[in-house]
């Protein structure tokens, strides 16, 4: 199983980025996926998920600003992120929700001014 994250940067604060996460190795259309993101010195935490069947949910503090979405013939998870923050900054990864896979390669995501 590969899970390959990529679309991360450094922009400012307000801008945007789309994170893509192409899996590999599994009946990717079967499973729920998430996003997680791992700040400086902070737990990992999941900030959406995307059910088989399309439902999102979303941390708190994203909602209204990311989105998540699937294209299962891409076997692909996007995370599409606006308004920007200081505190979105942290490196990026995608699993399903339970963390049932081994972790990928991250992608850092750096929001300064």
């Amino acid at each position: 199983v590969q899970l390959q994250a990529s679309g991360g940067g450094l922009v400012q604060p307000g801008e945007s980025l789309r994170l893509s996460c192409a899996v590999s190795g599994i009946v990717f259309s079967i499973y729920d996926m998430a996003w997680f993101r791992q700040a400086p010195g902070k737990q990992t935490e999941l900030v959406a998920r995307i059910t088989r069947a399309g439902t999102t949910n979303y941390l708190d503090s994203v909602k209204g600003r990311f989105t998540i979405s699937r294209d299962n013939a891409k076997m692909t998870v996007y995370l599409q992120m606006n308004s920007l923050k200081p505190e979105d900054t942290a490196v990026y990864y995608c699993n399903t929700p339970l963390r049932t896979l081994h972790w990928g390669q991250g992608t850092q995501v750096t929001v300064s001014s």
